[in-house]
């Protein structure tokens, strides 16, 4: 029996307008190659580096939300390797000193987390030359190491899901993995005894399927090796996911092989002596959690289904968050949201941006009919179908269209009597026990009033009667 243990390594490209040490745009995947460089950033002999605070700040604020322990003094640090993709030999990173230590995320406890700079992109598809593209080459890259604390492939890829999430949620980076915004290397050793077994490490994972995959692989990779009596070697693995399985890279350095020191090009940092950098301000411009708002979620009625679905969408999630402003009822928020990831969400997530979308305010009026029973969930589909791309009032709509259900009570009733008498041979296949028998008669009911009676009133009225 062998025990998976799995840690993570997470780099995530920083939102800012310039590069992490100097003033080039910072935009590596939506411009021309080599458009966005500098000397100071292709490393051209006496330039220097200035930290962008912004992106410092980016990194406390995460580390905040993550209830990690902020650094009160920090320092870059020289990683030093060659390959072509990195103009100056080596890296500006983080080593003894990080800017967060600790912290937890969806269940996972975290090492550290550091702030370095990117590297360029090389790109190997160009016929029979290799190019590289330096646009990457100095973007702010936010680092994290999780404890190697996590034993299977679901509990990684879930982790990573969060990550993202909260990326988004903190305005610091869009963190897409198909554009290499964030990126996930696992480090992965099993042992049938209580000493951990020999780490490799599975880099550049670019989707949460590859995350799961490529450790799930490897797990079983290393079981076969190990019956077989052979060794592991520890050793930097690429993920192949058209064949679906890793493949051998190179030998695994280790931080001796970086030959990290202090980069003195960089003043050391006290970090509370920076206003920006102030646990008031961070906490000034921290918003709503993930799991802050899984709270306030449920304790307005939405399943956990329904939760996790919101969730995965900064649009949706902003279009609830609107209606929750309205101060609209639990019991109308509640019928919102079944609206909202059913019949509007396609249309709302289609949207471009020349489409004047049905407002949160015009929805909240829309299901307010709803609820008050003043239209059917058949004629709200209707409206939300004719009027979802233009803002219109969706009460002067159902009164133009005469859509709002005119029946008092007693006509309902009167309408459910006549719609009995006149199928006899139905009721009495629904009282000898032919329930579907009861949706012939609703059926029959919705024709006559064109779908503008509430449903469930109606069924409630037919079973009293039937009874």
């Amino acid at each position: 029996m062998y025990t998976p243990t799995i840690g993570l390594e997470v780099h995530a490209e920083l939102k800012t307008l310039s590069k992490m040490f100097c003033g080039c745009k910072n935009s590596p995947h939506d411009s021309e190659p080599n458009q966005n460089i500098c000397p100071v950033c292709m490393a051209h002999p006496g330039t220097l580096p200035v930290a962008n605070e912004t992106a410092i700040a980016h990194v406390l604020l995460f580390g905040k939300a993550v209830g990690g322990t902020l650094a009160s003094y920090a320092e870059f640090d020289r990683k030093n390797y060659f390959y072509p993709d990195i103009p100056k030999a080596y890296q500006i990173s983080q080593y003894a000193f990080p800017f967060v230590t600790g912290g937890e995320l969806g269940g996972v406890k975290l090492t550290r987390v550091h702030l370095e700079e990117d590297t360029a992109r090389s790109q190997h598809d160009k016929g029979e030359e290799s190019l590289v593209d330096f646009n990457r080459a100095g973007v702010p890259l936010m680092e994290l190491v999780t404890e190697p604390v996590i034993h299977d492939a679901k509990t990684a890829g879930n982790f990573a899901k969060e990550l993202q999430l909260l990326l988004r949620t903190l305005g610091i980076s869009d963190a897409n993995m198909e554009k290499g915004e964030m990126r996930v290397e696992a480090n992965i050793s099993i042992s049938a005894d209580a000493t951990l077994g020999t780490k490799v490490e599975v880099k550049n994972l670019n989707s949460f399927k590859s995350v799961e995959g490529a450790i799930a692989f490897e797990i079983e990779r290393q079981k076969e090796l190990l019956e077989k009596g052979e060794t592991i070697a520890q050793e930097t693995r690429g993920w192949d996911e058209v064949k679906g399985k890793t493949f051998s890279q190179r030998s695994k350095e280790t931080a001796k092989d970086y030959r990290y020191f202090p980069d003195p090009d960089l003043p050391k940092m006290k970090i509370d002596v920076y206003e920006a950098f102030s646990d008031t301000r961070l906490a000034e411009i921290m918003p709503e959690l993930p799991q802050e708002k899984r709270l306030k979620y449920s304790d307005i009625g939405l399943t956990s289904n329904q939760v996790e679905v919101l969730m995965q969408s900064d649009v949706l999630v902003r279009y609830f968050d609107a209606l929750v402003d309205l101060q609209l009822s639990n019991e109308v928020l509640v019928v919102a949201a079944n609206y909202l990831l059913t019949d509007f969400s396609q249309m709302l997530l289609g949207a471009s941006a020349d489409d004047a979308v049905l407002s949160p305010t015009n929805f909240g009026l829309l299901i307010t009919m709803v609820h008050a029973k003043k239209i059917s969930s058949r004629v709200a589909k209707d409206i939300i179908i004719a009027i979802g791309l233009q803002d219109t009032d969706p009460v002067v709509y159902a009164n133009e269209h005469n859509l709002l259900s005119s029946f008092t009570p007693e006509q309902l009733l009167g309408l459910v009597r006549d719609i009995i008498d006149a199928h006899p041979t139905v009721v009495t296949e629904y009282k000898g026990g032919k329930v579907a028998s009861l949706q012939f008669l609703l059926g029959q009911a919705m024709k006559q009033t064109k779908g503008a009676v509430d449903p469930v009133t109606l069924k409630t009225t037919f079973e009293t009667e039937l009874a």
